[in-house]
């Protein structure tokens, strides 16, 4: 298993400390940056909130045309440009002093980042076609290792508290952002997977038509409510609704990172094929069900009681993550026609800014206002997406739709 979680020489083993190095900067960011800008520099939670939703919208609405780039110019040098755009970006960024100014480049970073997910994923079907899908779960091991060592070194800022600290970790993300953009640039795919500038110019929502696809992306997107689940909703109820110890939500992360690292990879089995990733994405719909069923439990006893249900019910959350990650990219990258895969998984990054919106208020109005009844909701619904997809990508699974009848779909492939 551990032969497994190592990527081969050459292109992986570099896309590999291009995820670490950046997992490393955006754990070492995230961690620190709202405690920074709420207790250092006097930001409301409802400021700092309103500023990261206008982030998050304006990523939301560039992960399309962003997809339909890397299908014009490939996206190696899009992708690179992004990290480059980033580095002088976390420069600045302690330096803003009122809300306007933080949401003009929160939401300049929200763009380049989200960007940045549809440029990867189409450039690692660049790099290794039908291998991708196992590169692709190797690389989401590598991603939370490095986040988590980032976490941990945000730390000893939070530790300190002051913006001379948070500068520091600016800066640090600044360097390790260009040094992301010097790897990206020499990930050059095989010759001749990259399209001419022109190859694509006369294609355009092509992706938005394809009805299979959005359904696709639609239910990945309900299934991907397991991250509120796990960021907001946890740590929300055994505060709040149990008697377990609040340390226990550190713990329960940290199990969580320690599994991902671990099996993802293993879990990833059967994401090669359409409807191999069906099969996984029932399999998410339906241990994210009995998760939240548990969750639902652990509020109905004394702390040993909570504790019981809440380990497992962590354990059966990461199982249905882990199939959940790999039957969305395996759909994400065998639906899209030849020449495409950009435009595809721009669309697809949809998925991850319908959780982003929707998630944390939903997981939370539910777990908090109605408690067991609303555990036993998200259950339904995690178990009802699931179904829908064994019943799209399983039972009917051709081969990605290249519409002949559209002239529209003749291109070369990236």
């Amino acid at each position: 298993m551990l032969r497994d979680l190592v990527p081969g020489p050459g292109a992986a083993r570099r896309v590999a400390f291009l995820m670490f190095a950046q997992s490393l900067g955006t754990g070492l960011f995230l961690t620190s940056s709202a405690v920074f800008f709420t207790r250092t520099e006097g930001f409301s939670t409802g400021q700092l909130a309103f500023a990261m939703s206008v982030a998050g919208l304006c990523g939301f609405l560039c992960s399309m045309p962003v997809g339909r780039i890397a299908d014009r110019l490939g996206p190696r040098m899009p992708l690179a440009a992004s990290y480059a755009l980033l580095g002088p970006l976390f420069l600045i960024y302690p330096f803003v002093d009122n809300v306007a100014e933080f949401a003009v480049v929160a939401a300049l970073i929200g763009i380049c980042e989200t960007g940045g997910g549809p440029l990867r994923g189409a450039l690692i079907h660049a790099l290794f076609g039908a291998d991708a899908s196992r590169v692709r779960a190797q690389m989401r091991s590598v991603f939370n290792l490095g986040f988590t060592g980032g976490a941990a070194m945000a730390g000893l800022a939070l530790a300190s508290g002051s913006r001379s600290a948070f500068v520091v970790v600016t800066s640090a993300n600044a360097v390790i952002q260009l040094g992301c953009a010097v790897i990206a640039v020499r990930l050059r795919p095989p010759a001749g997977t990259e399209p001419a500038p022109a190859a694509s110019a006369k294609r355009s929502w092509a992706a938005v038509k394809d009805r299979r696809f959005l359904l696709a992306t639609g239910l990945s997107g309900v299934l991907e409510f397991y991250l509120p689940v796990l960021t907001v909703g946890m740590p929300l109820w055994i505060v709040h609704r149990t008697d377990a110890p609040g340390s226990l939500t550190a713990a329960l992360t940290a199990l969580n990172t320690v599994l991902v690292v671990f099996l993802q990879v293993a879990g990833s089995k059967g994401s090669d094929t359409v409807r191999g990733s069906g099969r996984l994405l029932v399999r998410a719909g339906v241990l994210l069900s009995v998760a939240c069923a548990l969750f639902a439990l652990s509020g109905r006893g004394d702390a040993l009681w909570s504790v019981l249900f809440l380990v497992p019910a962590l354990v059966v959350l990461t199982l249905g993550e882990l199939a959940q990650a790999a039957g969305s990219w395996g759909l994400a990258f065998a639906l899209p026609p030849p020449g495409r895969m950009g435009e595809y998984q721009g669309v697809f990054a949809l998925a991850r800014g319908f959780q982003q919106f929707l998630g944390p208020a939903l997981v939370t109005v539910l777990t908090m206002r109605l408690g067991a009844i609303g555990w036993l909701t998200l259950a339904a619904l995690f178990l009802v997406a699931g179904l829908a997809a064994g019943r799209a990508f399983i039972r009917d699974a051709p081969t990605p739709p290249a519409p002949a009848a559209s002239a529209d779909a003749a291109t070369p492939k990236e």
